[in-house]
């Protein structure tokens, strides 16, 4: 690493939070295990496959149209082990409360995470709880680690990926980072979107269920850094070219009009409920009916493909141009995490 201090663009998802992953924690923590490509370990634990995954959720504010933290985090976990390829079995839950914290947020804060915990089929089996001095914790951090069973008919790597074969996603993209950032800022604007925060195991599942390990190259959940973010890290660890096309974006409306106001790109904006799908070029459409049929997959879309003929990431605009789109650097606003 470069750079000498740590700013918050070391974790929005992008090139300086690569570096720090990779220049400090992954070379001094190497192990057989710890790969920093996937968001969750696969590990063998008494003849079965399992996976493993851990995460922190902080965001401002604590509420916001469509969820909490609280929730958030329940989909947080269950969705980086369903991208893995597993099915979420039981968490563990780390507090951090601010001295201050409201008593009833904290209980609505609880329930919600205890109903989206249920609708996952999950179980929170233990935790620890810590206070924080007034002025030391934003209201609310947690922590949670989670274990799952790995499906059977998903073999998930990005080296399997191949020319030609389609990138899909379940759902419009930028409605999680600009719910939160109109809940938060003062911009003097109203609107009736509501983060995408939701369970996407239902995504992988139908996946698993077509038994075809072999055309179901890779899954992620674009959070940090958006969808940029993880199409730039497929080319970068592929080593090939992706051809993205801006009229396939499902960007609702509302979004792309506070994105235009504003001057947001929502492709570096987080999701919470939405999975990212490397497939071969002949199951796409096969998917893509199956992801429409279910609650929140309507506008699932074929949204581009890899190619050999360059090494970038490329949009093909709605009016016929090109345009590359480069990793993200700086800190994108708005900060949703």
């Amino acid at each position: 690493m470069k750079e000498k201090k740590i700013s918050l663009a070391h974790g929005n998802g992008g090139v300086y939070m690569r570096e720090l992953i990779d220049d400090i924690f992954a070379s001094k923590l190497h192990n057989d295990f710890l790969n920093t490509e996937h968001d969750a370990a696969h590990l063998k634990l008494n003849n079965s496959d399992w996976a493993m995954t851990t995460d922190g959720f902080t965001v401002q504010p604590l509420f916001f149209p469509g969820g909490n933290i609280g929730s958030l985090a329940i989909h947080g976990t269950v969705n980086d082990l369903a991208v893995s390829g597993a099915k979420a079995k039981y968490l563990s839950l780390n507090a951090f409360l601010e001295e201050g914290l409201d008593i009833t947020d904290l209980e609505i804060i609880v329930s919600s995470m205890a109903i989206a915990a249920k609708e996952a089929q999950i179980d929170i089996v233990t935790g620890d709880t810590k206070v924080l001095p007034f002025g030391h914790g934003g209201g609310i951090y947690f922590a949670t680690t989670g274990i799952g069973e790995r499906l059977k008919n998903l073999r998930l790597n990005h080296s399997n990926i191949q020319p030609g074969d389609k990138i899909l996603v379940s759902g419009p993209i930028g409605n999680h980072g600009i719910a939160v950032m109109m809940a938060r800022e003062a911009f003097g604007l109203s609107s009736d979107i509501t983060s995408d925060s939701a369970n996407i195991y239902p995504f992988v599942e139908c996946l698993n269920a077509l038994n075809t390990p072999e055309k179901i190259k890779c899954l992620r959940d674009p959070t940090r850094g958006g969808l940029n973010m993880l199409v730039q890290d497929w080319s970068r660890n592929t080593k090939l070219g992706v051809m993205l096309k801006e009229d396939q974006l499902p960007i609702e409306p509302a979004v792309a009009s506070v994105c235009n106001m504003l001057g947001y790109d929502p492709f570096n904006l987080a999701c919470e409920g939405r999975v990212l799908a490397a497939v071969s070029p002949e199951l796409a459409q096969d998917v893509l009916q199956l992801w429409r049929e279910l609650e929140c997959g309507e506008q699932a879309s074929c949204v581009g493909e890899f190619t050999c003929e360059h090494k970038q990431v490329v949009m093909e605009t709605s009016i016929g141009g090109q345009r590359i789109l480069q990793a993200l650097e700086d800190e994108p606003l708005p900060r949703i995490c």
